[in-house]
């Protein structure tokens, strides 16, 4: 009996059924990626803060609020007598809490590479408040870590009166219930600010460092947001397993400790991680406009990231304070990362199996794609070579549209992040959907929507594979979307391609990148801040190549070929590769996603004109958005008394020539500033103190201010060798004092100081001084410091600075108003005096 061939199109629905059914379609697809990106969002969302008449074992954030007030009640730089004064409460409150309680008095050096003017030593004096609870059957001891001092532009509300006040609160709780297994320590470290000298001082020397433990610092750098766990020490599994289970609000990412492991960034916890300490280091990260300026006091504390600092320390110290710390160290770092509800968590050993899983599974897909008739080789070939385009552009055009931001509004350019940054983020974000849009509305009827989706995945996976090789914990940001993105794809082909179970497959994968990267792409804004917006704005395009498929349904439907003809970027009729679906089973035209057939109209060069507009429509909808978002910015965010813009000026005296001028870092200096500064100047032969970069200077009037004295206590010489040994002597409230030694004069061959022997750096030919001491907190009685030298012949030439802060008794200097801000700088509103002794 014969049979006749039905065309495939022969009962396709009418186009206008096809249209409202593929409309519903998207809106359905789109409404599940927008509801688990909310879910995703909502879950880094802080807790709600609990007021002071929360239990005695619960951390309350109203109770701890009570110590910022007096920790921050006003600026409390290491060595002054506010400084002071906050130590005495801290050893007041821990001690009436029945905490055997001590201040640890010391000397110590610097920690990390904090200090870039010493060009030797950078040492402080500290005083740590410490305090212990004894454990009952200790296997080591857990140390809850914060610094209390302050910088000396700011009342450091949030850097780090949160940290020392949550450990406060934390210290009480744990008083109140019965006594760890372990040993809990709680460490409030001074001269952070300065040179994380009070962390060494502990972990170096400390009898209860001695056999190191598990370290929890809270620090921030900000004034709200959620608390991340951002750093850890190496091979971290057995931590970062106890911080997912026990963390009641565990935000953390392996991602983010890659990255801080390859920046110059340094905390407490950096001293710590030097002396062979392991743990976890948390901070929140938004709000950086007011970080370490005069706006961080208390009223800027957001209570809620303060709750979440709290109640994440208490559960941790009971946690680690129960536990066998002998079982913590691993032999790997994990991968992990959050999503509602919880913290995923994998070893680490299997980030090469995976991210080489996904690079197959998209091969795969491609395969597959090809064997189906979907595209040909040589169009998914062309389809992964463009994905590369938004990947690249969106980046550079989220640089350059901060770049013309700054220009309008240039006092950004000394900001951490704008003081309302959230309209300049949905800016970029907009700027991303508005480069990956266009790009696929521009090519996906001459490349085919199943090419540049295998395309976009298959970027997703070699980015997965160069991760695994430079930054392995954040490899789980390419290579899992990747992987999610090939599984849903090739169950779209498995699957009848007309089949509403092919669009539930792809939303599935694309649902996968959403909830790894959209809380990345939220995280990264605080955290590296909209200067390099263009990270952000890379792994916005990431998601949204995760997604094509879905994205496509956005997009007019293609029209069909006729009868016999290939769909976009297929073999050729009479050249399908053998399993291919016979005419009927899987129409040409149909969408990759899985949707409808697409049209009954002959396929047109181009398209016809209706259809390319409507492609064009979401890609011009986002970049119209994008303008209007920076607009929006830019009329919302303005500087004014409530948010001044940041402005930076130094004062620096040389007593010899009792000549002074004013200093500034800034390179386009503000209208204030200008009246001051005017050309770019070297300060590092007079005030090598203060570095050797180039600032603006102007002249200024000297004023009565007395110079450091040095002192010769003895002066001995041996051979080739002479022994100087000098006191330094501040003859005012000074912040630090300096010493360098002019090459020109001598080398210096060994070097004490206060007692302590201190590295002494080799001297390369041109450098004008062979040695740099920074002292921060000098006691007022001065500073013994022993120099063996090796002499040019004649005097030895010996520059001392000591530093202050506050210029406002200085002749000529007018104060701010009240919409001129101080930038947020160890430098700002530095008084520096300075004088050359010879002997």
């Amino acid at each position: 009996m014969a049979t006749s061939v039905e065309s495939p199109l022969e009962h396709a629905p009418p186009p206008a059924v096809r249209r409202t059914r593929r409309g519903l379609t998207a809106a359905a697809a789109l409404a599940v990626l927008v509801a688990i990106g909310a879910a995703a969002l909502l879950d880094l969302r802080t807790p709600a803060p609990v007021d002071t008449d929360a239990p005695a074992g619960q951390f309350s954030a109203g109770r701890a609020a009570e110590h910022v007030e007096v920790v921050a009640a006003r600026t409390h730089v290491a060595g002054s007598p506010a400084n002071e004064q906050v130590r005495a409460y801290l050893e007041g409150t821990l001690r009436d809490l029945g905490l055997s309680t001590e201040v640890q008095d010391t000397v110590a050096e610097e920690a990390g590479q904090l200090s870039g003017a010493a060009g030797g030593a950078t040492l402080a004096r500290v005083r740590n408040v410490v305090a212990r609870i004894p454990g009952t059957d200790p296997t080591g001891r857990v140390f809850l870590v914060a610094h209390y001092d302050s910088v000396q532009s700011g009342p450091g509300g949030n850097d780090d009166a949160v940290g020392t006040s949550a450990i406060l609160e934390v210290a009480r709780a744990l008083s109140t219930g019965p006594r760890p297994r372990n040993d809990i320590v709680f460490v409030l470290t001074d001269a952070e600010e300065a040179c994380l000298c009070g962390a060494s001082a502990f972990a170096s020397s400390h009898p209860l460092a001695a056999d190191g433990g598990v370290v929890l610092n809270l620090e921030a750098r900000g004034s709200t947001g959620p608390v991340i766990m951002f750093e850890t020490s190496p091979d971290n599994a057995g931590l970062v397993g106890v911080f997912g289970r026990a963390a009641p609000h565990a935000v953390g990412t392996s991602f983010a400790v890659e990255v801080y492991r390859l920046l110059p960034n340094d905390t407490d916890f950096t001293a710590f991680l030097d002396h062979g300490f392991t743990g976890l280091n948390s901070a929140y990260l938004d709000g950086g406009a007011i970080y370490h300026t005069p706006l961080d006091t208390p009223a800027h504390v957001d209570r809620g990231s303060l709750q979440q600092h709290g109640d994440n320390a208490l559960a941790l110290a009971r946690e680690f304070g129960a536990t066998d710390l002998a079982d913590l160290r691993a032999g790997n770092d994990a991968t992990y990362f959050p999503v509602p509800g919880t913290l995923v968590r994998y070893p680490g050993w299997l980030t090469w199996p995976l991210a080489l899983l996904a690079v197959v599974a998209v091969g795969l897909l491609g395969w597959s794609t090809r064997r189906r008739g979907h595209a040909s080789w040589s169009r998914i070939s062309a389809g992964f070579g463009l994905a590369l385009l938004p990947i690249v552009i969106a980046p550079v055009l989220a640089q350059l549209l901060w770049l013309a931001i700054t220009t309008i509004r240039p006092g950004y350019a000394e900001l951490l992040d704008p003081y309302r940054p959230l309209w300049y983020r949905l800016a970029v974000l907009a700027l991303a959907a508005a480069v990956l849009l266009g790009w696929y509305a521009l090519l996906r009827r001459r490349i085919g929507a199943a090419a540049l989706a295998v395309g976009g995945l298959g970027w997703l996976a070699v980015l997965g594979v160069l991760l695994a090789v430079l930054t392995p914990g954040g490899a789980y940001l390419a290579t899992l979307p990747a992987l999610a993105g090939a599984a849903g794809g090739l169950v779209a082909l498995a699957v009848r391609p007309s089949s509403r179970w092919a669009v539930v497959a792809v939303t599935a994968g694309a649902a996968v990148g959403v909830l790894i990267l959209l809380p990345t792409v939220m995280l990264l804004f605080p955290a590296l801040g909209m200067g390099m917006g263009g990270v952000a704005a890379l792994f916005a395009v990431l998601l949204g190549l995760g997604a094509l498929p879905v994205l496509d349904l956005i997009h007019p439907a293609l029209p069909a070929q006729p009868p016999g003809a290939a769909p976009p970027g297929a073999a050729p009729p009479g050249t399908a590769p053998p399993g291919t679906a016979p005419p009927g089973t899987a129409p040409p035209g149909t969408s990759p996603s899985g949707a409808e057939p697409t049209g009954t109209e002959p396929a047109v060069p181009g398209g016809t004109p209706s259809v390319r507009r409507g492609a064009a429509v979401p890609a011009l909808a986002a970049a119209l958005a994008a303008l209007v978002l920076a607009g929006i910015g830019l009329a919302v965010d303005r500087f004014d008394a409530e948010h001044p813009v940041p402005t930076h000026l130094m004062y620096a005296l040389d007593t010899n020539t009792g000549t002074a001028r004013w200093l500034s870092h800034e390179t386009d200096p503000q209208p204030w500033t200008a009246r001051y500064v005017d050309a770019p100047e070297s300060t590092g032969s007079d005030f090598p103190g203060l570095g050797d970069d180039d600032m603006l200077a102007g002249p200024a009037q000297a004023a009565p201010l007395p110079a450091p004295a040095l002192t010769v206590l003895a002066d001995q010489t041996d051979g080739d060798r002479r022994t100087l040994r000098l006191r330094l002597t501040p003859q005012r409230q000074v912040r630090l004092a300096t010493l360098h030694v002019a090459a020109s004069t001598a080398t210096v061959v060994r070097a004490t100081v206060a007692g302590r022997d201190v590295p002494v750096a080799a001297v390369t030919d041109g450098e004008p001084w062979s040695f740099g001491l920074v002292f921060h907190a000098p006691p007022t009685d001065g500073i013994e410091i022993e120099l063996v030298l090796s002499p040019r012949g004649g005097p030895v030439s010996l520059r001392a600075m000591d530093a202050s802060d506050d210029l406002s008794g200085l002749p000529g200097f007018q104060p701010r108003p009240a919409d001129v801000g101080v930038v947020g700088s160890h430098t700002s509103e530095m008084l520096a005096v300075a004088h050359t002794y010879s002997y």
